[in-house]
């Protein structure tokens, strides 16, 4: 097969510095949008304008359909609070419902390692079976591959999903409004922090578990209370600051947000002490942002706190017209710093 020529790509630097893929290109920050940005992008959808988001929504004679795809690739596979089996439908539920649609169906294809225990995978099906039963939606098709002894890490696990968009629902990030309040569902880092902690050599002497868990009950809780919230998005990879970066940049409004009201748990602001990690840069799988009008905080609020997946929701921050494209946190001591996406990975194979 010829070289692609990189040449003609619509690339700026820093992604013409790599003729190869590095583990930052998967890690949420820069180096991932680049290459969405100025390869995926202008080669599926041509010239098109293109809102990037956690679903595609589109219309079919029925209706407004969400879709979204999602690959994971964790290690290891079982971790505290879940493994990549629950991991897989819950990431991708989430996905499709911070759109605001209703999820209904899943795919689920297997890249599987020559040499993995039967055993194993059995576990993995059964947590994702049990998830997929949790969350109400139905595994419907799926694919399976097999490859050679060491190329899988055993296992990667790819799900796509469906969902219903209720009519009048438009969640958006080109849809935040100056004013907006900024809504975190409940504290952040679990589930990296629990990730890390069950690798070999990198203990933290805690029994932090995931918070993996399907988050559209949430969003319809939210959505009956007050059908106007502006946008919604699970903080995965690059953690709350790569969605509040993209959101901003997407809006082309500014965003600020006060340290203090970020809900960290002691055991991850303990680890990301021990590891110089931010965690506001932690992978999340449980938790979302939402932006949501001033009119509209206090019932979004009710109905959260309502709800066992955010009964812990706060007020972190607001949308701003200042500084548009730039996210902006608030210290301890009233200084101000500007945050930006992470180049690379914080912490490596957490999705």
């Amino acid at each position: 097969m010829p070289e692609a020529d990189l040449s003609g790509w619509t690339c700026p630097l820093p992604l013409r510095d790599y003729d190869r893929i590095v583990i930052g290109h998967g890690g949420g920050g820069q180096l991932s949008s680049e290459l969405v940005e100025h390869l995926f992008v202008p080669a599926f959808n041509g010239t098109d304008d293109v809102e990037l988001h956690d679903a595609a929504t589109f219309d079919v004679a029925a209706g407004r359909l969400a879709f979204s795809t999602d690959s994971y690739v964790v290690q290891p596979l079982f971790f505290p609070g879940g493994c990549i089996g629950d991991l897989a439908v819950n990431g991708t539920v989430n996905d499709v419902a911070m759109t605001g649609a209703r999820p209904t169906t899943l795919s689920a294809g297997f890249i599987l390692e020559e040499g993995l225990e039967l055993g194993v995978l059995g576990r993995v099906v059964e947590a994702m079976a049990a998830a997929a039963r949790a969350a109400d939606v139905r595994i419907v098709t799926g694919d399976t591959k097999v490859v050679n002894a060491g190329q899988a890490d055993g296992m990667y696990v790819n799900t796509a999903g469906i969902g219903v968009v209720p009519e009048g629902i438009d969640i958006r990030p080109s849809c935040a409004r100056p004013g907006d309040a900024i809504i975190l569902s409940g504290p952040i880092g679990a589930h990296g922090i629990a990730v890390m902690s069950s690798r070999e050599g990198l203990e933290f002497g805690t029994d932090l578990e995931s918070d993996s868990a399907p988050l559209h009950g949430l969003v319809a809780a939210m959505l009956d209370a007050f059908a106007d919230v502006h946008v919604l998005r699970d903080a995965t990879r690059g953690g709350v600051t790569a969605s509040l970066c993209e959101i901003s940049n997407t809006a082309h409004l500014g965003v600020e947000y006060e340290e203090t009201s970020v809900p960290v748990p002691a055991a991850v602001a303990a680890a990301c002490s021990f590891l110089g990690l931010d965690a506001m840069g932690i992978a999340n799988e449980g938790r979302l942002v939402a932006m949501v009008p001033p009119e509209g905080v206090d019932q979004v609020m009710d109905a959260m706190h309502g709800h066992p997946q955010g009964r812990d929701a706060c007020v972190i921050g607001r949308v701003v017209e200042e500084h548009p494209g730039l996210v902006v946190a608030r210290t301890a001591l009233g200084a101000s710093r500007v945050v930006d996406l992470p180049l690379g990975e914080q912490l490596p194979r957490i999705c």
